[in-house]
């Protein structure tokens, strides 16, 4: 029996048993041998067993109900502040089983607690960082907009600046449209609506977005891979993922460099790699490239806002696959994304 398994209900009902037992014999051995008196004798044995069950059971409720005072007591203590205040259950039994299951139901208030307080210092983090970021474009519009004041009367300078202005502006649109999507995947609040979709063709997408940039820019970007690769994805965010990972690479590339994304089919997982022969990431970096807001000190690259590798990440993670590059300073970077396929 469940009840028998606390060592203090145990003992109760032996001694109330012992009780019953010597009352039982010592009736049987008075009747037996028919002692004198044993009319008397027999009333005053149950009374005495009966007084002994009674101080057993008194005793036992009087140490229940201190350990219920005591457990409210701590209840008290919770509530008040003090998120340490454990309830003691050392022993077995239904009683300590509910005390476990109190302290467990408090760790996981804490747990909680911590993790909204995790959240706010993130926000608090999060609005810090778009702060800084924002100095930077709003200053050099600052900047930019007096020039043209200044400069109203040559058309020449005017396009210039106005060039530099909406450059400025296009990295503001984006910093905040990446720190909107980057937060909602942190709070879960989309959905990955996943659907069978062709690797070829969605690179094919990646190509064409890109043509323009690498066609000004003097590089060149080019594919390769089995076209009749399925991968189960959200083509959208699938795509943002992709296409930050190759912006990073036009970022570190110069005229005449090359970007080549490749992808394949092996025994469980589809691969993709996206290789370029660019400046390559020092090692120093390497670590902490996935990072938000992160800048190299060995960087010359005052364009980039330092999330969309962190994004690209969190998608590629939401999707239940893995990131991870390598790269050799001076000779390029490879960025490989694999994802499982019996998985998606």
């Amino acid at each position: 029996m469940k009840i028998l398994t606390n060592s203090k209900i145990k003992l109760l009902f032996l001694r109330i048993s012992a009780c019953m037992l010597l009352l039982f014999f010592f009736s049987v051995v008075f009747i037996r041998f028919e002692i004198k008196n044993a009319v008397f004798y027999v009333p005053a044995f149950v009374l005495c067993a009966g007084v002994l069950i009674l101080i057993f059971l008194y005793l036992y409720f009087k140490e229940q109900r201190q350990l219920l005072e005591n457990a409210v007591s701590q209840i008290h203590s919770y509530l008040d502040g003090d998120l340490n205040a454990r309830i003691s259950c050392d022993e077995e039994g239904e009683l300590y089983r509910l005390f476990h299951e109190i302290n467990s139901l408090a760790a996981v208030l804490n747990a909680h607690a911590e993790n909204e307080e995790k959240g706010k210092e993130f926000m608090k983090n999060t609005l810090s960082d778009i702060s800084h970021q924002l100095k930077t474009p709003l200053a050099a519009l600052n900047i930019y907009n007096g020039i043209l004041q200044e400069e109203a009367g040559d058309l020449s300078t005017v396009r210039e600046f106005t060039s530099l202005s909406e450059q400025e502006l296009d990295r503001i649109e984006t910093l905040v449209q990446n720190l909107l999507k980057i937060t909602k995947l942190d709070a879960r609040t989309i959905v990955i609506e996943r659907s069978r979709e062709n690797i070829g063709e969605m690179m094919n997408y990646v190509e064409k977005h890109f043509s323009c940039q690498a066609l000004q820019e003097g590089k060149h970007l080019s594919l390769s891979g089995d076209r009749e690769i399925l991968l189960t994805c959200d083509r959208s965010w699938f795509l943002e993922a992709v296409s930050n990972i190759v912006k990073n690479a036009f970022d570190h590339t110069k005229e005449g460099d090359y970007i080549h994304i490749q992808w394949r089919q092996l025994a469980s997982i589809v691969q993709i790699l996206i290789t370029d022969n660019g400046s390559g990431i020092h090692p120093e970096d390497l670590p902490h490239i996935f990072k938000r807001f992160y800048r190299s000190r060995f960087s010359k690259d005052t364009q980039g806002i330092g999330l969309g590798l962190s994004l690209a990440k969190a998608i590629v993670e939401a999707h239940g696959g893995t990131i991870e590059a390598d790269s050799e300073l001076g000779r390029g970077t490879t960025f490989t994304l694999n994802f499982l396929t019996v998985s998606l």
